[in-house]
């Protein structure tokens, strides 16, 4: 496989034509109306010098043409293959020229200056090395998602067991998404999002990117455990928000899971204590087993459709097992 294949490109520059102070990287695929929406969000409510570099991975719904006619100075490369995130990260990376690089999903809206205001809280807290904002969906209610606690025996024990959905409020049992923080507050976290994750790029090229071996979801946690091993104190800001949809390229529920499940299964392989590994893995492989035992039993009783739905998902997921339980 060639490291690039562009057979659409345009001049990277910051707005001014200086050198920037960002690099805001977009992975694309199949996502041609919210991309577009992006960069124009982006453009126009950031000021910080900056340049932006999108790699479309052989999207198949006209994206790498639409952002080249909208866009001529955003630096696109448009593959003939899906690198997947981390790849199509790690390739734009190589064309960064900022002193920091922001990891921007292209199913986002940049809102008030969000990443003018990341950059700020990034020069106050240096010490962070990874910084991350709030992200909140389309009629502005919370997305939680923006950042977790890492990957714990106890926590995985808690969302197999079904602990975690009942007390989803509860910082004990819903540690992993630190209970019912409404990301309303600075403060030090785990593990920050990759849809709005600014990082230094002399640190993100001494950690060496994201871990090829994840193909999508699990890289941004890799990379943060591992900044965390070498000093760093990840934070996150509800000064700078943004509109995160979530899920936009992955349309189908259980491939989707899937590769969320691969990656998960990675994290455990990669950064549980050795004797922690087989206890880890065998209770996550349970988790999507008692979710289809208990959406079932609650779909035979209640008959709603919805739950019933869940379950159909849930048991194509356990019978695709061989595809995530190895993980990453």
């Amino acid at each position: 496989m060639p490291d690039t294949a562009p057979d659409i490109k345009a001049t990277a520059a910051a707005p001014d034509g200086s050198r920037p102070v960002v690099s805001v990287l977009v992975i694309s695929y199949n996502t041609r109306e919210m991309t577009l929406d992006c960069l124009c969000s982006l453009r126009d409510q950031t000021d910080t010098p900056h340049e932006v570099i999108v790699v479309d991975n052989n999207s198949s719904d006209g994206s790498a043409g639409a952002i080249a006619a909208e866009f001529p100075e955003i630096d696109l490369v448009a593959r003939p293959d899906n690198l997947g995130f981390a790849g199509g990260n790690n390739l734009a990376a190589t064309r960064a020229r900022g002193t920091y690089i922001l990891l921007l999903n292209p199913d986002t809206v940049v809102l008030d200056h969000a990443i003018d205001r990341l950059v700020a809280f990034a020069e106050r807290r240096p010490e962070a090395g990874i910084w991350g904002g709030r992200t909140v969906f389309a009629d502005l209610s919370l997305n939680p998602a923006c950042c977790w606690q890492r990957m714990t025996l106890w926590n995985t024990f808690c969302r197999t067991s079904g602990l975690t959905a009942i007390f989803r409020g509860s910082t004990l049992f819903n540690a992993e998404a630190y209970g019912d923080w409404q990301r309303d507050s600075e403060r030090a976290v785990d593990i920050v999002q990759g849809s709005f994750f600014l990082i230094r790029r002399a640190f993100w090229n001494e950690l060496g990117g994201f871990d090829p071996g994840f193909f999508m979801y699990g890289e941004e946690a890799d990379l943060c455990l591992r900044a965390r091993a070498r000093g760093a104190q990840p934070r996150m800001t509800p000064e700078a928000q943004i509109v995160h949809y979530g899920g936009a390229a992955e349309k189908v529920r259980a491939d989707r899971m899937v590769k969320l499940l691969a990656g998960k299964m990675g994290l455990i392989n990669r950064h549980f204590p050795a004797w922690q590994k087989p206890l880890g893995r065998a209770l996550f492989t349970a988790y999507p087993l008692t979710r289809m035992i208990a959406t079932r039993t609650v779909g035979a009783v209640t008959g709603k459709p919805e739950t019933r739905d869940s379950a159909a998902t849930w048991t194509d997921i356990w019978a695709r097992r061989r595809d995530w339980k190895g993980g990453y």
